[in-house]
């Protein structure tokens, strides 16, 4: 135990010298930061990066600065400042948990009243305790993975070794600073203890990192093999009149949901027609990878010949595809590319 608890100390010596500067954190020892800001944070870090997550962050807090604004925003609103961050669930359960937790009077200071709330799972929930609430909670991200797979020098691949992951996380984690602990680890396995070429030399944790000894830091973790991705192929209608342009609401459940979009078929499960009359030509072809699949997206262009049967034509000159999500914005920046004489979606391809 002596030896993990010169760890924790190390580590936050180090900390203290060389934590990142990020718009959602305290200095290291400033205190517990404020909940709402490691929530938003948090949420949004989830399968994003740090720096694409910054100036989304920034947006949010200066559009909404408390919970309790973010509460009180439209749907539409939040969905479209979420617009290209991805995993849009994220963005309709920020908006139920902001109300939850509203409703109560403010965020719950415990491990398991933050996992109650809509959206927050177990990490997130630990994230926000220790980090605002000085809670003791094992915060294990994928950096934190990567960082005590070398230091024990764990061979079991990725998934099955994650329950001795958290295990020996926990044991290394201190009573006293347990956030920003947890922020010197995810530091560490960002800017030192990184996939590829890790810098040992200069890691404050290289004395007790087994990996290090057996010269293995590079190869670890371990990760089992992954199955290839399923293809899968699907249609977008980009549909015009008279200086106006089709968009829709997408199901608020399911892929991309809540989001403003084309009508589209077939890559959601779905099996639509055209969503109006027109003479529909195929433009091109638009590639997305989804988590659990990847996607061919073919784009038809058209004029509408009548009234359409989904979706609503608003004006172009109001139109911002900055609204729209990643793989719709893919299918406007083909029919922006294309000719065919369709001059009213030209003089707006800037927008």
């Amino acid at each position: 135990m002596r030896d993990r608890e010169v760890i924790a100390k190390d580590l936050l010596e180090w900390y203290d010298r060389h934590a990142r500067t990020l718009p959602w954190r305290v200095p290291p020892g400033g205190g517990t930061a404020d909940p709402y800001r490691v929530w938003l944070s948090e949420v949004m870090l989830q399968q994003t990066t740090v720096a694409a997550v910054k100036g989304y962050f920034l947006r949010f807090t200066a559009l909404w600065p408390r919970v309790e604004d973010l509460a009180g925003a439209e749907d539409a609103e939040v969905m479209a400042e979420w617009a290209g961050l991805g995993y849009y669930a994220r963005a309709r359960n920020l908006l139920a948990c902001a109300r939850a937790v509203t409703a109560r009077g403010g965020f719950p200071d415990t491990l398991e009243g933050l996992a109650a709330l809509p959206g927050i799972g177990p990490y997130t929930s630990a994230a926000i305790a220790a980090i605002a609430f000085d809670r003791a909670e094992t915060v294990v991200d994928g950096n934190v993975e990567r960082v005590i797979s070398r230091l024990f020098a764990i061979e079991t691949p990725l998934p099955a070794s994650r329950p001795q992951i958290r295990a020996l996380a926990q044991s290394v984690t201190p009573a006293t600073r347990p956030g920003d602990f947890a922020q010197a680890m995810m530091d560490l396995g960002a800017t030192i203890c990184t996939p590829r070429s890790p810098a040992c030399a200069i890691c404050p944790l290289n004395a007790p990192c087994k990996a290090r000894t057996l010269g293995l830091a590079a190869d670890l973790p371990r990760k089992a093999p992954k199955k290839p991705k399923p293809q899968r192929q699907g249609k977008v209608w980009i549909g015009l009149s008279q200086g106006r342009i089709l968009l829709e609401t997408r199901p608020a459940k399911g892929l991309l949901g809540g989001t403003l979009a084309f009508p589209s078929t077939g890559w959601d499960g779905s099996d639509q027609p055209p969503p109006a009359a027109a003479d529909w030509q195929e433009i091109g072809t638009a590639q997305h990878v989804f988590t659990h699949f990847s996607l061919e997206l073919r784009v038809l262009l058209g004029r509408l010949d009548s009234n359409p049967q989904r979706g609503e034509l608003v004006p172009l000159a109001g139109f911002s595809p900055n609204a729209l999500p990643g793989l719709m914005r893919k299918a406007w920046a083909i029919a922006s590319d294309a000719t065919a004489g369709l001059s009213d979606l030209h003089e707006n391809r800037q927008a």
